[in-house]
């Protein structure tokens, strides 16, 4: 039989994993739709629970399919007591990335859910995985600083309850807002590769908690998750507006990475990074530290757009949100946290999709290695 000779695809890019009806990108024309609805339209009219609906069922809920979800989200963000006194035995200097993935583990042991099948079975986890995320992370970066956790607020929303875990204050409206716009920009993005691993996990029908920690796990990696901590990083080293242009030309010359900018996918400008772009404007003080660092990012891309707008190298997500995250008192360690927070509501939607019409992931590879070869004695090997 003639052997079959098979063409490998680094880092299957471009490659075709699935059928998806989650969310749609057109990269050149700087396009991001959740279900058809452009995102852009969904900041400004929706809210993140409202978009997760969409995401995970597929159309906007009624009044009433809104209330319960809100409901049940709501009423299920605290976490169990022996959630909460594992967390304190975790060494305090983990990443809050690693608390994430340790304890979304955890949580498939006190809340069993085997039978993914089962549609109850998938509600409920979904319920639990969205609500208690944002008490992890919160609770997370208290006990790291030696605080005791604080509870949910039930009377609060989504996103200004996380921020009152976080710092024991209601934010304003405006700052809530922010927030749950954020939250929204993160929680899709096609065929990335926390969601590929989501949905590889998926495929073999393992509880979603599972599938959940694998797709943080691969959102640690710094190749995925944390650019936007670089960006933050970048913008500091900077220190002002004027040393912008000197700076971003000698990273070039050295043919350095500028963090921030620059998308395997889109060609144009990310419209997330649009967004996220307006709201700085809207909610930075003029002569505030803030909208200092703010007036070095946008001189940081017209510089970039000067040099590099002819490769297609523009401003991503990660340019704007950690510079929005930094306003907002969030230490960076928690950016990616946050980002994982956000992108469960994706993660379950593909893990949905796939169980549709589920076939597990079995890639083939392409062999490189020696053949025929024979097993030497330990006493004759050199």
């Amino acid at each position: 039989m003639e052997e079959r000779v098979m063409d490998v695809v680094p880092g299957l890019a471009g490659i075709p994993a699935a059928e998806s009806a989650i969310s749609f990108i057109d990269g050149k024309n700087g396009i991001l739709e959740y279900r058809g609805i452009p995102i852009n339209e969904l900041a400004e009219k929706s809210s993140f629970l409202e978009t997760s609906y969409l995401l995970l069922y597929d159309k906007l809920p009624t009044v009433d399919e809104y209330d319960r979800f809100t409901r049940d989200i709501t009423y299920h963000t605290r976490l169990k007591l022996k959630i909460l006194r594992m967390m304190e035995y975790l060494p305090e200097n983990g990443h809050p990335m690693d608390y994430l993935q340790s304890v979304t583990s955890a949580m498939g042991m006190y809340y069993p859910a085997r039978d993914t099948l089962d549609e109850e079975v998938r509600y409920w986890s979904i319920i639990r995985l969205i609500a208690k995320m944002p008490t992890i992370v919160a609770a997370c970066h208290r006990l790291r600083h030696g605080d005791e956790p604080i509870k949910p607020d039930n009377a609060l929303s989504f996103a200004e309850n996380f921020y009152y875990m976080l710092f024991e204050k209601t934010p304003d409206k405006t700052t809530g807002r922010l927030l749950d716009v954020m939250f929204m920009l993160h929680a899709d993005h096609t065929m990335n590769a926390s969601t590929f691993s989501a949905r590889v996990v998926g495929s073999t029908l393992a509880d979603p908690y599972t599938v959940v920690s694998a797709a943080i796990g691969t959102l640690s990696g710094p190749l995925h998750g944390g650019a936007n901590e670089a960006v933050i990083r970048m913008f500091e080293e900077i220190g002002s507006k004027d040393k912008v242009r000197g700076y971003i030309e000698e990273k070039l010359e050295k043919k350095e990475k500028i963090m921030g900018v620059g998308h395997r996918v889109y060609k144009t400008k990310d419209p997330r990074a649009i967004i996220l772009q307006s709201y700085a404007h809207r909610i930075f003080k003029e002569g505030s530290s803030d909208m200092k660092l703010l007036e070095i990012a946008e001189e940081v891309e017209t510089i970039v757009n000067e040099k590099l707008a002819h490769k297609g190298l523009y401003p991503n997500v990660d340019f704007y949100s950690g510079v929005i995250f930094h306003a907002l008192g969030i230490p960076q360690d928690l950016f990616t946290p946050i980002f994982a927070m956000a992108r469960v509501s994706g993660w379950l939607a593909h893990w949905l999709e796939q169980l549709k019409m589920n076939r597990i992931y079995r890639p083939d590879q392409k062999y490189v290695g020696l053949r025929e070869q024979s097993y030497i004695p330990i006493e004759e090997r050199k």
